[in-house]
């Protein structure tokens, strides 16, 4: 069992590393929202628009170099995942919305309204809390331990409700009301987020123990983490994009670190069974409730 670590203990050198990366994280991909936004409006003015089923933005330049700041700013988070627990990591995605809300009001002109910044501010005190109380996480030796997590009964149920889900949203809620409800789109990226974060760490774990010397690639346990992480983040980009076409960008950002924060909260709890202190518990309130300021 886990034992409880706080920040007033001191962190470890892992997870400061995995601060760092988390933090440089959220800078590129709260940039790349604003820049693959302005693509996909570049794209729409000239093709069939995204959040109507077209790809024309594949040809757009301008979507590409958000998509390369993006993939600059996933493979921090990446590293971050390898060094430090997902409840620390995935919480400080906060300050993307701070700067996709700025870069968002100061670049395309989209405004936030009061309750809007009020959520957003929630949602940083929500994330300093926790990760002011994340615990430190235990010891990982190969990523067959990880895959022994993955096929325990509590999280096999928890991944065949996300991805049942995920398809009652595409198939039957997407076509119907995609188009004016953004919790449809934002929901399946954060279902489908929820399970990416837990087969990224886990393949980020497979890659560091494989530059400390234990090569972890003889497993099909690692190639099968990397083919989720595959369908997943192409699913998960797929809907963002519709999500990001289709809605104000200052309000996809903060809905859809809110929801994705604490499914991947929920997730990582049940995989890795980590326990947060009682005050980082009670934050997850302020992300639920964060929902109200923020539609």
């Amino acid at each position: 069992m886990a034992t409880k670590h706080s920040w007033r203990d001191g962190m470890s050198s892992d997870n400061i590393k995995g601060l760092v990366l988390a933090l440089s994280s959220s800078l590129f991909i709260g940039a790349s929202f604003i820049v693959k936004k302005k693509g996909l409006k570049r794209a729409g003015a000239s093709g069939v628009r995204a959040g109507s089923g077209g790809y024309s933005y594949l040809l757009e330049p301008l979507w590409w170099a958000g998509m390369i700041t993006m993939v600059v700013g996933e493979i921090a988070n990446f590293a971050a995942y390898a060094f430090a627990p997902a409840i620390l990591v995935t919480p400080l995605g906060a300050v993307s919305i701070i700067i996709s809300a700025v870069l968002a009001h100061i670049i395309l002109r989209e405004k936030l309204n009061a309750f809007g910044i009020l959520g957003c501010v929630l949602c940083v005190v929500g994330s300093t809390t926790i990760v002011l109380h994340a615990p430190q996480e235990r010891e990982i030796a190969s990523v067959i331990e990880v895959w022994d997590l993955a096929t325990e009964p509590g999280f096999l149920f928890y991944a065949a409700l996300v991805v049942t889900a995920s398809f009652v949203l595409i198939f039957h809620f997407i076509p119907q009301y995609g188009q004016t409800h953004i919790m449809i789109y934002i929901g399946v990226c954060s279902l489908i987020g929820s399970l990416s974060v837990m087969s990224v760490k886990a393949l980020g774990i497979a890659l560091k123990l494989t530059f400390s010397g234990m090569n972890q690639l003889i497993y099909p346990q690692t190639w099968a983490f990397t083919l989720v992480v595959i369908a997943c983040v192409l699913t998960q980009m797929n809907y963002l994009n519709k999500a990001l076409d289709t809605f104000n960008t200052a309000v996809v950002s903060p809905i859809y670190y809110v929801m994705f924060t604490s499914l991947t909260i929920l997730a990582s709890v049940i995989m890795f069974k980590v326990i947060l202190e009682s005050d980082g518990i009670s934050m997850l309130w302020f992300y639920l409730y964060d929902l109200e300021f923020v539609t």
